[in-house]
């Protein structure tokens, strides 16, 4: 079983991404650098909740 989890910009706060994660990595957050259309630059992406 995977879980849904939504990547947000850190630096403009907003909701670019969606991907899964293992159940069992639940404790973690996912961090990421990925490219922010808004911000037009690869900003860090974490894992909301």
């Amino acid at each position: 079983m995977r879980e849904k989890v939504i990547l947000i910009c850190t630096q403009c706060l907003s909701r670019n991404y969606t991907t899964t994660k293992k159940k069992t990595d639940v404790s973690k957050r996912m961090e990421l650098v990925k490219y922010c259309p808004k911000c037009n630059a690869h900003t860090l992406h974490k894992e909301s909740r």
